[in-house]
Protein backbone atom coordinates (compact mmCIF):
# COMPACT_ATOMS: atom_id res chain seq x y z
CA UNK A 1 0.00 0.00 0.00
CA UNK A 2 1.42 3.35 -1.02
CA UNK A 3 -0.18 6.67 -0.13
CA UNK A 4 1.09 9.66 -2.08
CA UNK A 5 -0.21 13.09 -1.14
CA UNK A 6 0.80 16.45 -2.57
CA UNK A 7 -0.45 19.77 -1.26
CA UNK A 8 0.24 23.40 -2.03
CA UNK A 9 -0.40 25.61 0.96
CA UNK A 10 0.03 29.24 1.88
CA UNK A 11 1.39 30.16 5.30
CA UNK A 12 1.49 33.59 6.85
CA UNK A 13 3.61 35.03 9.57
CA UNK A 14 1.32 35.20 12.62
CA UNK A 15 1.27 38.00 15.12
CA UNK A 16 3.00 36.86 18.26
CA UNK A 17 1.67 37.49 21.73
CA UNK A 18 4.48 39.03 23.76
CA UNK A 19 6.12 36.71 26.27
CA UNK A 20 5.45 39.26 29.03
CA UNK A 21 1.81 39.85 28.06
CA UNK A 22 -0.88 39.32 30.71
CA UNK A 23 -4.14 39.32 28.73
CA UNK A 24 -6.46 37.30 30.97
CA UNK A 25 -6.44 36.39 34.70
CA UNK A 26 -6.03 32.69 35.39
CA UNK A 27 -8.51 33.04 38.26
CA UNK A 28 -11.25 33.68 35.68
CA UNK A 29 -10.35 30.85 33.31
CA UNK A 30 -13.42 28.90 34.45
CA UNK A 31 -15.38 31.26 32.20
CA UNK A 32 -14.04 29.22 29.28
CA UNK A 33 -16.23 26.33 30.42
CA UNK A 34 -19.23 28.28 29.13
CA UNK A 35 -17.90 28.35 25.59
CA UNK A 36 -19.11 25.49 23.44
CA UNK A 37 -16.01 25.65 21.23
CA UNK A 38 -13.71 25.00 24.19
CA UNK A 39 -15.57 22.11 25.87
CA UNK A 40 -13.91 19.22 24.01
CA UNK A 41 -10.49 20.73 24.59
CA UNK A 42 -10.89 20.78 28.36
CA UNK A 43 -11.71 17.07 28.68
CA UNK A 44 -9.46 14.01 29.03
CA UNK A 45 -8.90 12.23 25.72
CA UNK A 46 -7.38 8.97 24.51
CA UNK A 47 -3.75 9.94 25.15
CA UNK A 48 -4.24 12.83 27.58
CA UNK A 49 -5.47 12.84 31.18
CA UNK A 50 -6.33 15.48 33.75
CA UNK A 51 -5.97 13.28 36.83
CA UNK A 52 -5.17 14.75 40.27
CA UNK A 53 -1.44 14.05 39.87
CA UNK A 54 -1.41 15.95 36.58
CA UNK A 55 -3.25 18.86 38.23
CA UNK A 56 -0.81 18.83 41.16
CA UNK A 57 2.20 18.89 38.85
CA UNK A 58 0.72 21.79 36.89
CA UNK A 59 0.11 23.78 40.07
CA UNK A 60 3.69 23.15 41.23
CA UNK A 61 4.99 24.46 37.91
CA UNK A 62 2.77 27.55 37.94
CA UNK A 63 3.67 28.73 41.42
CA UNK A 64 2.17 32.19 41.94
CA UNK A 65 1.55 33.00 38.28
CA UNK A 66 -1.82 34.70 37.90
CA UNK A 67 -2.22 35.13 34.13
CA UNK A 68 -3.46 32.48 31.69
CA UNK A 69 -0.86 33.24 29.00
CA UNK A 70 1.98 33.30 31.50
CA UNK A 71 0.73 29.97 32.87
CA UNK A 72 0.76 28.41 29.40
CA UNK A 73 4.29 29.66 28.72
CA UNK A 74 5.51 28.30 32.06
CA UNK A 75 4.01 24.88 31.36
CA UNK A 76 5.60 24.84 27.90
CA UNK A 77 8.98 25.73 29.41
CA UNK A 78 8.59 22.89 31.93
CA UNK A 79 7.85 20.32 29.23
CA UNK A 80 10.73 21.51 27.06
CA UNK A 81 13.18 21.48 29.97
CA UNK A 82 12.19 18.29 31.77
CA UNK A 83 11.49 15.98 28.84
CA UNK A 84 14.30 14.65 26.68
CA UNK A 85 13.70 14.40 22.94
CA UNK A 86 14.63 10.87 21.93
CA UNK A 87 13.50 9.18 18.73
CA UNK A 88 12.10 5.64 19.01
CA UNK A 89 11.63 6.04 22.78
CA UNK A 90 7.84 5.93 22.37
CA UNK A 91 5.26 4.91 19.77
CA UNK A 92 2.08 6.50 18.43
CA UNK A 93 -0.05 4.90 21.16
CA UNK A 94 2.05 6.07 24.13
CA UNK A 95 -0.04 7.83 26.79
CA UNK A 96 1.12 11.08 28.36
CA UNK A 97 1.35 9.49 31.82
CA UNK A 98 3.98 7.07 30.49
CA UNK A 99 5.89 9.95 28.94
CA UNK A 100 5.91 11.78 32.27
CA UNK A 101 7.20 8.64 33.96
CA UNK A 102 10.11 8.06 31.60
CA UNK A 103 10.65 11.78 30.87
CA UNK A 104 11.47 11.24 27.20
CA UNK A 105 9.63 11.14 23.91
CA UNK A 106 9.11 12.87 20.56
CA UNK A 107 7.11 15.89 19.45
CA UNK A 108 3.78 14.05 19.74
CA UNK A 109 4.56 13.20 23.37
CA UNK A 110 5.70 16.72 24.23
CA UNK A 111 2.41 18.05 22.86
CA UNK A 112 0.35 15.47 24.77
CA UNK A 113 2.01 16.30 28.09
CA UNK A 114 1.49 20.03 27.59
CA UNK A 115 -2.14 19.39 26.66
CA UNK A 116 -2.71 17.49 29.90
CA UNK A 117 -1.04 20.12 32.08
CA UNK A 118 -3.01 22.96 30.48
CA UNK A 119 -6.35 21.17 30.64
CA UNK A 120 -5.72 20.22 34.27
CA UNK A 121 -5.76 23.92 35.19
CA UNK A 122 -8.77 24.63 32.92
CA UNK A 123 -6.89 26.17 29.99
CA UNK A 124 -8.51 24.89 26.75
CA UNK A 125 -5.86 23.17 24.65
CA UNK A 126 -5.90 21.36 21.30
CA UNK A 127 -3.43 19.13 19.45
CA UNK A 128 -2.05 20.28 16.10
CA UNK A 129 -0.50 18.05 13.45
CA UNK A 130 1.40 19.39 10.48
CA UNK A 131 4.82 19.93 9.02
CA UNK A 132 7.80 22.07 9.84
CA UNK A 133 9.11 23.62 6.64
CA UNK A 134 12.82 23.15 7.17
CA UNK A 135 15.49 21.48 5.08
CA UNK A 136 15.65 18.59 7.55
CA UNK A 137 11.90 17.88 7.62
CA UNK A 138 11.38 14.12 7.28
CA UNK A 139 8.03 13.47 8.96
CA UNK A 140 5.04 15.20 10.48
CA UNK A 141 5.47 17.55 13.41
CA UNK A 142 3.18 18.08 16.39
CA UNK A 143 2.51 21.12 18.52
CA UNK A 144 -0.53 22.55 20.31
CA UNK A 145 -2.71 25.61 20.80
CA UNK A 146 -4.23 27.21 23.89
CA UNK A 147 -7.36 29.35 23.96
CA UNK A 148 -6.75 32.67 25.70
CA UNK A 149 -10.03 34.52 26.39
CA UNK A 150 -10.09 37.84 24.60
CA UNK A 151 -7.15 36.83 22.39
CA UNK A 152 -8.06 33.56 20.69
CA UNK A 153 -6.11 30.41 19.95
CA UNK A 154 -2.34 30.82 20.31
CA UNK A 155 0.09 28.16 19.12
CA UNK A 156 2.90 26.77 21.29
CA UNK A 157 5.59 24.26 20.34
CA UNK A 158 6.98 22.56 23.47
CA UNK A 159 9.55 20.62 21.43
CA UNK A 160 11.27 23.85 20.38
CA UNK A 161 9.95 26.03 23.23
CA UNK A 162 8.56 28.69 20.93
CA UNK A 163 5.51 30.23 19.31
CA UNK A 164 5.18 28.67 15.83
CA UNK A 165 5.70 30.99 12.87
CA UNK A 166 5.26 30.86 9.12
CA UNK A 167 7.50 27.78 8.75
CA UNK A 168 4.80 25.70 10.48
CA UNK A 169 2.26 24.12 8.13
CA UNK A 170 -0.91 23.24 10.06
CA UNK A 171 -2.78 20.26 8.62
CA UNK A 172 -5.22 19.10 11.31
CA UNK A 173 -6.47 19.94 14.81
CA UNK A 174 -8.01 17.62 17.39
CA UNK A 175 -8.15 16.61 21.03
CA UNK A 176 -4.97 14.55 20.66
CA UNK A 177 -3.14 12.42 18.08
CA UNK A 178 -6.03 9.95 17.85
CA UNK A 179 -8.15 12.63 16.19
CA UNK A 180 -5.62 13.66 13.55
CA UNK A 181 -3.70 10.53 12.51
CA UNK A 182 -2.95 10.95 8.78
CA UNK A 183 -4.00 7.36 8.05
CA UNK A 184 -6.07 5.02 10.21
CA UNK A 185 -7.64 1.63 9.68
CA UNK A 186 -6.91 -2.09 9.94
CA UNK A 187 -4.21 -4.13 8.27
CA UNK A 188 -4.72 -7.79 7.33
CA UNK A 189 -1.76 -9.69 5.97
CA UNK A 190 1.66 -11.07 6.85
CA UNK A 191 2.93 -10.54 10.37
CA UNK A 192 6.13 -9.08 8.99
CA UNK A 193 5.52 -5.53 7.87
CA UNK A 194 7.28 -2.21 7.72
CA UNK A 195 6.41 1.45 7.41
CA UNK A 196 8.33 4.10 5.53
CA UNK A 197 7.54 7.80 5.59
CA UNK A 198 9.05 10.40 3.32
CA UNK A 199 8.33 14.12 3.49
CA UNK A 200 9.55 16.75 1.06
CA UNK A 201 8.80 20.42 1.61
CA UNK A 202 9.92 23.19 -0.70
CA UNK A 203 9.06 26.83 -1.15
CA UNK A 204 7.29 27.83 -4.35
CA UNK A 205 7.24 31.27 -5.89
Amino acid sequence: LTVDSQCRVTTRSPWFLADNATPFPLARIDEALRWERSYDFLQPSRFVDTLPQTWRLALDVLGDRQDTWQAALALMQFVHTHLKYETASTHVHTHMKDVLTQRRGVCQDFAHVLLGLCRAVKIPACYVSGYLATESASATHAWMEVLIPGVGWRALDPTHNCQPGETYVKIAVGRDYADVAPISGHYVGNTERSLEVSVQIRAVE
